[in-house]
């Protein structure tokens, strides 16, 4: 089943970005790009098979947050992926309160833009899957994917979640082995900042690291997903 998304995004550039990055994801398609809370409110209106949210807090016309009451209070169900600079614990809390399920903090790059997407898509697969009266443990086994950090190992203090979840998915996206210099290419962060998560995913088992030979200087560290 594709998943259908609308980018609630009011920077074009960011919108232009998002709405690129959704049609490189498999299993999910654009429905649509729309800048303000309003054009949003109105597009979900005439189109209601929309399943997911791609959504901005700060829109030109009111709070991201507005907007999700809104919706909620006409009986839209439409699952929201808060896509936000917004780091404020108060506005985290009231977006966990109105049934944002994921939340993916600016700036970032197309790997961990990804990674959400799929952890969306496994909890969809799951429940599109279940019975419909459901055990405890299932709805645990439902609910897993939106509580897992993309399946990495807990941070060390200093350390983010979304830069952790975007240099995993740069490693599984490629299938072979890259350096920290092509890590860091990829998730647009600095080769030292990425090396430390990289180096704390060796040291967890969850990848795997070798010297890299070739050329006449010092050999790199090569990392590859898996242990």
């Amino acid at each position: 089943m594709t998943v259908r998304v609308l980018v609630v995004e009011d920077e074009q550039l960011a919108a232009e970005a998002h709405a690129s990055y959704v049609g490189r994801v498999p299993g999910f398609e654009l429905a649509g790009v729309t800048r303000s809370a309003g054009d949003a409110a109105r597009f979900l209106e005439a189109d209601r098979a929309v399943d997911l949210l791609l959504l901005d807090m700060h829109l030109p016309d009111g709070h991201g947050l507005g907007l999700l009451q809104r919706l909620r209070a006409q009986g839209h169900l439409v699952d929201v992926i808060a896509v936000t600079s917004a780091r404020d614990a108060e506005v985290v809390r009231h977006a966990v309160a109105q049934g944002v399920v994921l939340y993916l903090l600016k700036p970032f790059g197309f790997a961990a833009f990804r990674a959400k997407l799929e952890q969306y898509a496994t909890y969809r697969d799951g429940l599109d899957a279940a019975t419909p009266e459901l055990a405890q443990d299932e709805v645990d086994r439902l609910l897993d994917p939106l509580r897992a950090s993309a399946g990495v190992p807990d941070l060390p203090k200093g350390m983010s979640p979304e830069t952790l979840t975007a240099v995993s998915a740069a490693l599984r996206d490629t299938g072979e082995g890259l350096s920290a210099t092509e890590v860091a290419a990829t998730v647009g962060a600095s080769r030292v900042t990425v090396r430390r998560y990289l180096e704390h995913l060796a040291d967890s088992g969850v990848v795997a690291r070798r010297p890299r030979y070739g050329g006449g200087g010092r050999p790199e560290v090569e990392y590859r997903w898996g242990s």
